[in-house]
């Protein structure tokens, strides 16, 4: 017999399982981008770029306009999933200190990737890209605080942020703890495990290089706009045998695109969890 709620709750189902595979998927292209780019940096045949100017290529190819406004939709499917995770905690992170911070954590990663669609947007002409930049109250709010006598000390705060996400993601690939996330036969895990693995150590090891500028620059960054992963790239190209590692890390950053293609595949996204 036909029940409305129960199929209303299955096509709920489906569309918070879409979100959540699209959104990896998204994940996936724009670090794959990034990671080929900096293969080639270490090359000497291109520029490294970050999630921004990873976007920004997509546009150049055949058909950009059309690839952003798929991006558009894979980022804020992204962001969405990153929020249903942090308020219905279907993987039961709990609700202690460690919980509640990888909860806000997930929270971080919606609004950054939500950003980052709002900066897609802009590239395709939308007025609400390029709004979210403005607002002169939000101006003069940030004005305030940047006069504040102390305010470079907010730097060191901010620091703190990669410097935690970078090593929960080293910790995460080490001891392969994602693997009770993926729902994949022996066979297909024999090489999902190690890629992901490279992938989360070398995504973990960019967040520490942008804490380790903050905390080395301190007075050179602003609170509200700390280095991001171009500026971490570039660093490491800066380094002795800058190229070696460069290279490294985008071979690195291709496996973690490669760990999100396999997320979008094979996780195992546990909606029953949602409804409860």
């Amino acid at each position: 017999m036909y029940n409305p709620a129960i199929h209303a709750k299955g096509e709920l189902s489906r569309g918070i399982v879409w979100l959540a595979r699209t959104g990896y998927a998204a994940r996936g292209v724009v670090y794959l981008i990034i990671g080929i780019f900096a293969l080639l940096a270490a090359w000497g045949s291109a520029e490294t770029v970050g999630t921004k100017g990873a976007i920004s290529q997509l546009l150049k190819q055949p058909f950009g306009a059309t690839l952003l406004w798929i991006m558009v939709a894979g980022l804020v499917a992204y962001a969405a999933w990153r929020v249903t995770q942090a308020i219905t905690d279907p993987e039961g992170h709990g609700s202690d200190a460690k919980g509640l911070a990888v909860r806000a954590g997930l929270i971080g990663g919606a609004i950054s990737y939500s950003l980052l669609a709002l900066f897609t947007l802009g590239l395709l002409g939308s007025s609400l890209g390029s709004s979210s930049g403005g607002g002169g109250g939000n101006g003069d709010f940030l004005s305030g605080i940047l006069g504040w006598k102390y305010s470079n000390y907010l730097v060191y705060l901010v620091a703190l942020v990669p410097l935690g996400v970078g090593i929960a993601h080293i910790i995460k690939g080490w001891k392969a703890k994602f693997e009770k996330y993926f729902s994949a036969s022996d066979e297909v895990m024999r090489w999902v495990t190690p890629i992901s693995k490279v992938g989360l150590i070398a995504r973990g090891v960019s967040f520490l290089v942008v804490s380790g500028m903050l905390f080395s620059g301190g007075a050179r960054y602003e609170p509200t706009k700390p280095p991001g992963l171009e500026d971490a790239l570039h660093a490491l190209q800066s380094l002795p045998f800058g190229a070696f590692w460069l290279g490294l890390i985008g071979l690195g950053l291709i496996a973690f695109a490669l760990y999100s293609f396999s997320e979008a595949i094979w996780r195992r996204i546990d909606t029953a969890a949602v409804f409860d």
